[in-house]
């Protein structure tokens, strides 16, 4: 039996029974017991008193586009994990897309976990790709240790991540479905897209009138449908469309394999606060009306929507530029997902155990990362440490990432990180983290 090494006490710790005065021991980087508050420290244990701030488990990000190799200049893993750590995250899950080479082939992958390895402040995953030419490739793939697999069904804005037709989507998902692996999806139809009228321009009406909630309806019908059919294990990317919450609870009660998200930016800021030419706010799919944000709120109160991840996807400054149609598309927000979540989920009268829920525990089940997640005995010693009351005004100079441009600039928020442990190692404390000690994960099983 590993002997007690630290013990983390507060009067509020999220346990999946929910929160309650505890003090959390650690031994060897896992969670040895969760013990009462008033529990004795072991000889030669170190204990942390946090008091009254809340201890919760780290957050777990599933979509992140750290770019690095080859877009470093838009993000790195150095910066994109520091601003992780800096903002209660402990996992993050890379995309395979905007870094040269994408992840699409198992010698790729081996090339981003080099880039990664030194450089990753917290654990690190990776997403695979399927792309029109790499079907060969996905169970190689899957064998060396991705999580699944991301596709698009629409021009995903880089030459070498081309979308999926119909008849592609249908082989890699049969593929992936073979050997019981996850298929992840970029939900716009292209035709949908195509039929909405393009106009360039500072006006975010025009923008959001480009990207139309029908596009993501329909490509969401016809996943739905295409996983029924084959058996096949599917999560909707960024929901979006409130309009498509109906089918997606319906294909759940059914029993289709579906899961889906959403993020800080869908849930937090409103079509009718973007100024015009503010392309800090431009993503795919875009920030809808408030009416929207409501429904997807609903939503994830009752369960239709699984999981709430940052879709972190950085650019340099000069790619921003006033006009909708050219700037890229992508919302930094790794550091600033919690307060931003928190802030709008106390409004609405959710508790810190959602947030955990949505943000910790539901990312953790998606990817099959069963040692994250939770504050329960056997879970790797991950921890974020709130103070939820208290504020603080979003100065861009202060975040991590590389490029410090955000949607949330001069925001007052809820939710002060105090400190993150990685594995019973503080890797970031008062916002400010440390060195690098992060592990790369690959799927288990």
């Amino acid at each position: 039996m590993s002997t007690t090494e630290l013990v983390l006490r507060s009067t509020r710790v999220i346990t999946p029974q929910g929160t309650r005065a505890a003090s959390v021991a650690v031994a060897e980087g896992k969670i040895a017991a969760v013990l009462p508050y008033d529990a004795e420290v072991p000889d030669g244990a170190r204990l942390t008193d946090f008091g009254d701030d809340v201890l919760l488990p780290g957050l777990v990000d599933t979509h992140v586009h750290v770019n690095d190799p080859g877009r470093t200049e838009w993000e790195g893993f150095w910066t994109a994990t520091r601003a992780a750590a800096a903002g209660g995250i402990t996992t993050l899950l890379d995309m395979p897309l905007n870094s040269l080479p994408p992840t699409t082939t198992a010698d790729n992958l081996r090339t981003k976990q080099d880039v990664a390895r030194s450089k990753a402040h917290i654990d690190v995953g990776f997403w695979g790709g399927a792309i029109p030419s790499n079907v060969k490739d996905l169970r190689p793939l899957y064998d060396a240790g991705v999580f699944g697999f991301k596709c698009f069904l629409s021009p995903s804005g880089v030459e070498e991540f081309p979308e999926l037709d119909q008849e592609e989507l249908a082989r890699s998902m049969a593929e992936i479905a073979g050997f019981g692996g996850l298929l992840i999806v970029h939900a716009e139809d292209p035709h949908q897209l195509a039929d909405a009228p393009q106009r360039s321009g500072p006006q975010y009406a025009d923008f959001l009138a480009s990207r139309p909630r029908a596009a993501e309806n329909a490509a969401i019908e016809g996943l739905i449908a295409l996983a029924r059919r084959l058996g096949a294990r599917i999560h909707v990317l960024h929901l979006s469309s409130s309009d498509a919450l109906p089918l997606i609870a319906a294909a759940k009660r059914e029993g289709v394999r579906v899961t889906v998200e959403s993020c800080p930016h869908f849930l937090t800021l409103t079509a009718e606060e973007v100024p015009d030419g503010a392309t800090e706010f431009k993503c795919c799919p875009p920030i809808r009306e408030a009416a929207n944000q409501d429904a997807l709120w609903q939503g994830l109160a009752d369960g239709t929507i699984d999981c709430i991840v940052s879709d972190h996807s950085p650019c340099t400054t000069d790619l921003k530029t006033p006009d909708f149609a050219d700037a890229w598309g992508g919302i930094s927000s790794l550091q600033l997902g919690l307060p931003a979540i928190w802030t709008a989920a106390r409004e609405r009268g959710h508790t810190l155990d959602d947030v955990v829920r949505w943000m910790s525990t539901a990312p953790a089940a998606l990817a099959g990362l069963s040692a994250k997640g939770a504050i329960e005995a056997g879970r790797d010693a991950d921890f974020a440490v709130l103070a939820p009351d208290d504020t603080f005004t979003v100065d861009p100079a202060e975040l991590y990432h590389r490029n410090q441009v955000t949607a949330y600039a001069g925001k007052t928020l809820y939710g002060v990180v105090r400190s993150t442990w990685l594995r019973g190692v503080r890797i970031a404390e008062d916002g400010v983290p440390g060195e690098p000690v992060g592990r790369l994960l690959e799927r288990n099983g």
